[in-house]
């Protein structure tokens, strides 16, 4: 029997074609900056992904925020995917005061259908996280908890900052991630207080953190693009 002609080959769907693009962006190893410029001319112009940059802290004197607007003013260069930025402060949530599990999608709260709306309507996500006693803090673990039908079939990155730039919380927040159906990519960013902050208080990323969060990027835009093709069945 001969070899099948190139009409009779298998061909793969536009999902898959996705999902192998995303794959190779999140699992390919080191990738350099060429090659990142290269995969976002493949996407359109006008692309409508739009990912949330979620603060994380709302504690008095945090860097969260600085660490977040850094993150926006580096993905501001992009064309293939919009940027928006959602503070915890804007969103007081009290302890979880939902009667039933959020999994239930019943929400009781007007505050919890507030958040609910926000979160809803992004295609993912990037957690800016400190670290306080080997996790995330309890705000940004209480508002995550609040919702589980929003997070579910999105992208999700971390940029961490601390000690040891918020590694442990990151580790946490992937495992909280995998309940519910929130695909974490590999990229990550670790800022260290002792490198990428002068004095332990002002901002000053070093230049190869400036390349981690473009392969996060990356990665984050690449799966959002292909589980919104999940999401629409």
């Amino acid at each position: 029997m001969g070899a099948p002609t190139r009409s009779s080959r298998i061909r793969v769907t536009s999902t898959n074609e996705s999902l192998l693009q995303a794959s190779s962006l999140g699992f390919s190893g080191v990738r350099t900056a060429t090659a990142r410029l290269e995969y976002r001319r493949t996407l359109p112009a006008d692309a409508s992904v739009v990912v949330d940059v979620i603060v994380g802290s709302t504690r008095p004197g945090r860097h969260g925020e600085a660490v977040a607007r850094w993150v926006l003013e580096q993905a501001s260069t992009r064309s293939d995917v919009k940027f928006e930025l959602v503070d915890l402060l804007d969103h007081p949530l009290p302890h979880l005061d939902e009667p039933l599990p959020a999994s239930a999608g019943q929400y009781a709260g007007e505050h919890t259908r507030r958040w609910s709306e926000t979160i809803d309507r992004f295609d993912g996500y990037v957690f800016v996280t400190p670290e306080y006693n080997n996790a995330t803090s309890g705000a940004l673990k209480n508002a995550i908890d609040y919702l589980y039908r929003e997070w579910n079939n999105k992208a999700a990155g971390f940029v961490g900052y601390g000690v040891v730039g918020a590694a442990r919380a990151v580790e946490h927040l992937r495992l909280i991630a995998a309940e519910l159906q929130l695909a974490t990519v590999r990229g990550q960013v670790a800022l260290s207080f002792y490198t990428d902050f002068e004095n332990s208080t002002v901002l000053r990323p070093e230049p190869r953190q400036i390349d981690a969060l473009g392969e996060l990027l990356d990665q984050v835009v690449a799966w959002s693009n292909a589980l919104a093709v999940v999401r629409q069945g």
